[in-house]
């Protein structure tokens, strides 16, 4: 089956955008990747920023949709957590082009679409405050845990794997997942008498 010719735009873009960056890439570029005239793309997009804000907001509601239902189950805090970097992790894993431009090319896009990014980007980072917040109530986290400090020390982390992650690597994404978990539970997890 043929692949239509704007996810062929798609595909090309988010390549390149990952790569490059979004401002170091042209609509010429895309265009002579795919060996059309950059006018004709036009008949297939918007615009370049509308290609940029397609992906951002397909990674940033793919990462909401695998971590949304677990922060709000019924599982132990750590648990949680466990799972939500893991789903993390795998998102970025299986995904690395939409995820290094969801995190890192995300500014480049219009006022409006990036208070629409800044509203998911906080409503993502409340849930791992929250579950860090139960962990805090039910005793399993230090009382003395900022959920704050140690949600953005969670997410900074898991954000900076597609800088570093290769998939022929010597570790699964779900290793990696395993070893950030246990690092973070180390530093948080109440002590244990």
């Amino acid at each position: 089956m043929a692949i239509d010719r704007k996810e062929q735009i798609y595909s090309t873009a988010r390549t390149m955008f990952s790569e490059r960056g979004y401002p170091a890439t042209t609509v010429r570029d895309i265009a002579r990747e795919l060996n059309m005239q950059a006018g004709s793309l036009y008949a297939h997009i918007g615009s370049k920023e509308d290609v940029l804000w397609e992906i951002v907001e397909r990674a940033a509601l793919q990462f909401i949709g695998v971590v949304a239902p677990i922060a709000s189950s019924q599982t132990p805090p750590a648990d949680k957590l466990r799972a939500m970097v893991r789903a993390h992790v795998l998102v970025v894993a299986d995904n690395l082009d939409d995820a290094t431009i969801f995190l890192h090319e995300w500014k480049f896009l219009g006022e409006e679409r990036r208070a629409w990014v800044n509203e998911r980007r906080n409503l993502y980072e409340g849930f791992y405050r929250r579950v860090i917040d139960e962990g805090i109530d039910s005793g399993d986290f230090a009382a003395h845990t900022d959920a704050k400090m140690a949600a953005l020390l969670v997410l900074s982390s898991m954000n900076w794997l597609p800088q570093w992650y290769n998939p022929a690597g010597p570790l699964s994404p779900e290793e990696i997942a395993d070893s950030f978990t246990q690092t973070i539970l180390k530093g948080i997890q109440a002590p244990q008498y």
